[in-house]
């Protein structure tokens, strides 16, 4: 066995820093100050160049900025209303461009198929009234189907109908796995070509659409396979809402719940007061029992639970920082969804997960005994289940061990510390968790069905 040298520790290193500037179709690397009126441009990245004796290295820091809108908009699918086609464009010019041009506007767009069978005709008949040259591949996009094979089969349409991937976006209308799978489709189409987010459930219209990530399962994991490229635009209209079955919309609530038991004590109380009436109305404008209150609180939760989740993601778009408060709910559950498939809907999964941290929350000392309470009849009222036979103690070490793997080391546990106040725990003992565990399951493995009184 060779000897092992220790490495020179007067290795001289210098560093030089280069800007970066283009003149006429060539960047050239340049020391010192830029006279900006002798180039053309002058990028945000440098690039550092260091000699030692071993050698020469250079060291690339190149910004990279990502600028996506989230609109609520009502009536997408009215021809008169061209949000979908050009909503996405933020320079005026080029938008004034297109409505000048002779040339017609392509769309390739992926829907649902359950999605399709009720919007199918309204979604082609406002591309025909807006002389859309389209292509409309329905699939369906289940978690059963969330995969690369999925993937695949829309990439190889979108090959076919030979879209422009500077100006002609994917669109994509459907729940979260649909808005999922077709974003790292079109990550990977040439590198990377804008796409459209349409939500079409509660779930994906307060989570999914205003993100960054996109992916499918693999080796029975979920979203082991995917990326971070946000879309280009998503387009949020809560009249797709009317359509959904009950179920989705506890399901949604879920999610929402999450926000607000971590930053918004506003948005608890507000499903709390509200939650059986959401259920009831499905977002809607209400005009019998409810009145004008239904969507007032409808406009309220929604706008809360989706700025909340952005200013949680905006600043951490790539997760570089591994503490987040959204991951509340999303230690067991991934592995229970997977578990169970498909008896357990994802926001489901995360509720049952929340529930039972919840618990952890109050054996920490960080909930009261009103608090917990509140919570989880929170939750009742919701028609979310609070605990499932298959969350196990094996489950729960299982999945918090393979957290430390791919975590940095540490846990990283999201825990509420009051309604609406949250912060990240790493020290969270086995026999805390065991305890939570025990009362959890003696106080709430009873059946978690609920009904709501009007």
């Amino acid at each position: 066995m060779g000897k092992v040298h220790e490495g020179n520790s007067d290795v001289k290193d210098k560093k030089t820093e280069f800007s970066l500037v283009r003149v006429k179709s060539t960047w050239k690397s340049k020391l010192g100050k830029i006279n900006k009126d002798a180039v053309d441009c002058v990028s945000a990245a440098k690039i550092y160049k260091s000699i030692t004796d071993r050698g020469t290295s250079w060291t690339v820091v190149s910004p990279i900025t990502f600028t996506y809108k989230v609109t609520e908009t009502y009536g997408l699918l009215d021809p008169s209303n061209d949000t979908l086609l050009l909503g996405h464009i933020t320079d005026p010019q080029q938008l004034e461009d297109i409505k000048t041009s002779n040339k017609p506007i392509r769309r390739f767009v992926v829907i649902d198929q359950e999605v399709f069978q009720i919007y199918g005709a309204k979604l082609t008949e406002y591309l025909e009234a807006n002389d859309v040259v389209y292509k409309i591949l329905a699939l369906p996009t289940t978690e059963e189907n969330k995969s690369m094979e999925t993937a695949l089969k829309i990439l190889d349409d979108v090959n076919n109908f030979a879209l422009d991937r500077r100006t002609e976006p994917i669109i994509a209308i459907g729940g979260g796995v649909c808005l999922d799978i077709v974003g790292l489709a079109a990550s990977l189409y040439r590198r990377r070509t804008p796409y459209i987010r349409v939500p079409t459930t509660l779930l994906s219209y307060i989570d999914a659409s205003v993100g960054a990530k996109t992916g499918v399962n693999f080796a029975n994991c979920k979203n082991k396979l995917g990326a971070y490229i946000p879309p280009a635009a998503a387009f949020l209209d809560l009249s797709f809402i009317q359509t959904v079955p009950r179920r989705h919309i506890s399901n949604g609530l879920a999610e929402m719940l999450k926000m607000a038991l971590m930053k918004h004590r506003g948005l608890f109380e507000l499903l709390e007061e509200h939650g059986c009436m959401l259920l009831d109305t499905k977002f809607q404008v209400d005009n019998t029992l409810y009145g004008h209150s239904s969507i007032k609180a409808a406009s309220q939760s929604t706008c809360i639970a989706i700025t909340t989740m952005l200013e949680e993601l905006a600043p951490n778009l790539w997760e570089d920082d591994l503490n987040r408060l959204v991951d509340f709910g999303h230690l067991i559950s991934p592995a229970l969804e997977m578990k169970v498939l498909p008896s357990l809907l994802h926001g489901e999964a995360v509720n049952i997960d929340m529930s039972y941290m919840v618990y952890v929350s109050h054996e920490s000392g960080l909930l009261t005994e009103e608090e917990k309470q509140r919570i989880i009849s929170c939750m009742v009222g919701l028609e979310l289940p609070v605990w499932h036979e298959e969350f196990t103690m094996e489950l729960i070490q299982k999945s918090l061990q393979d957290r430390l793997k791919h975590s940095g080391g540490l846990v990283r546990m999201p825990l509420p510390a009051g309604l609406g106040q949250a912060d990240i725990f790493n020290n969270t003992s086995f026999d805390i968790l065991h305890r939570a565990y025990i009362k959890w399951s003696e106080e709430l493995s009873v059946s978690s069905d609920s009904t709501c009184d009007v």
